[in-house]
């Protein structure tokens, strides 16, 4: 014994460490599952590891096939088999948008070539007359105006991320107007002032042209009268019939558009009741509307999801600050929306530097990847903003 344990004090001698054979141990656990897993497969004749599987019997043997030939490899539902609400697919709400008419057309297009021009004599299928003229309807078939004076959008490049541009102001400056007609592409929607001159025959240059037509309504502002978009403005306070009144005077200006768009509206798209009632009427009457994107506190998207109105929101105005460069950024970000959502839609007005702008950018847009459509095609997007 060494001196050193012997002159130490009692129970406090050297301690002796024991090592465990950890890798013994750790084999012998590998082994064990192994050799369990093994007898499991072979007691329990389930290759496929517990997957559901079915038994067919069958009435008469074949020739060559054995129990062992035969498996499951998928099982896909019916038809008509439901499969619980976790696993059920969403329903898609019908579509609201342009159900496209061959007779839209100029006369003497065919519907499979690139769409130069529109129609420009309104349909009597879809027109009614009134006290203060023409107004759309939706005729006896469910012909909607919507779907004769759409301009329908070019199916080539169905995957590319879709961008629409409304012009409004169409008609206030007749020069402004003609140079909108004349230099924007065909796809730009453009929309007519209510107030302008000649409004007819701009409606027919513009759609011989090929450009879609949207209405302009003008609705209350929060600081109206003191900030006025005009005569007929529809207001909150208004009796339902004098509403309904003063928006036929507004609809009969002129004929051949697929809807309406609004000038201001802050009050009026922010107060539900005045909204339905506005929106329920043009879904009657077959129109859409699109909300120009002035207020941050419209409900217009809501409401005509609520009423089936087909709608169209706006996600940047370009020339809210009307200079070449502020413009050139709001495309910019009107393309980075369009990548990240698919559909991408603005609203501008018809100012000569505005125009410049859009066309001067919409040269090489199908080199970009993007494509430029009519706003009536982005009516059933699934990303609807506002």
């Amino acid at each position: 014994m060494a001196s050193e344990d012997l002159s130490a004090p009692l129970g406090m001698g050297k301690r002796r460490l024991v090592r465990l054979p950890f890798g013994l141990i750790g084999a012998g656990i590998i082994t064990v599952v192994f050799t369990t897993a093994a007898i499991w497969m072979s007691v329990v004749d389930d290759p496929h590891g517990g997957e559901p599987t079915a038994t067919i019997s069958l009435d008469h043997a074949v020739q060559g096939v054995t129990q062992h030939d035969i498996g499951v490899v998928g099982i896909e539902p019916g038809v008509m088999d439901d499969l619980g609400p976790s696993l059920r697919a969403p329903e898609k709400p019908d579509p609201l948008g342009p159900r496209y008419a061959s007779d839209a057309l100029e006369e003497g297009t065919r519907s499979n070539e690139a769409v130069k021009g529109l129609s420009t004599k309104p349909d009597q299928r879809i027109s009614e007359t009134s006290a203060h003229g023409l107004l759309p309807k939706v005729d006896d078939t469910s012909l909607r105006p919507l779907d004769v004076y759409a301009r329908p959008a070019e199916n080539a490049f169905s995957s590319s991320p879709k961008i629409a541009v409304v012009v409004g102001g169409v008609g206030l400056n007749t020069a402004w107007a003609q140079t909108a007609v004349d230099r924007l592409p065909v796809d730009v929607t453009l929309a007519m002032a209510p107030y302008g001159t000649s409004l007819e025959l701009l409606m027919q240059r513009a759609r011989s042209k090929g450009h879609e037509l949207l209405l302009q309504v003008p609705l209350e502002p929060f600081d109206f009268p003191d900030n006025d978009p005009g005569p007929h403005t529809l207001l909150v306070s208004l009796p339902e019939d004098e509403m309904l009144d003063r928006l036929n005077w507004l609809m009969a200006r002129t004929t051949n558009y697929v809807g309406l768009i609004n000038t201001m509206g802050a009050r009026f798209t922010s107060t539900g009741s005045s909204l339905q009632l506005f929106l329920e009427e043009l879904k009657m009457r077959g129109l859409m509307f699109a909300d120009n994107g002035g207020s941050s506190r419209s409900i217009a998207a809501e409401v005509a999801k609520e009423v089936q109105t087909p709608f169209s929101g706006t996600d940047v105005v370009l020339d809210d600050v009307p200079r070449a460069d502020a413009i050139d950024a709001k495309l910019l970000q009107l393309e980075a929306i369009a990548r990240e959502r698919g559909v991408a839609v603005a609203s501008a007005s018809a100012l000569p530097v505005t125009i410049a702008r859009i066309e001067e950018w919409a040269r090489d847009l199908e080199e970009r990847g993007l494509q430029l459509v009519p706003v009536s095609a982005t009516i059933d997007r699934q990303d609807p903003v506002r």
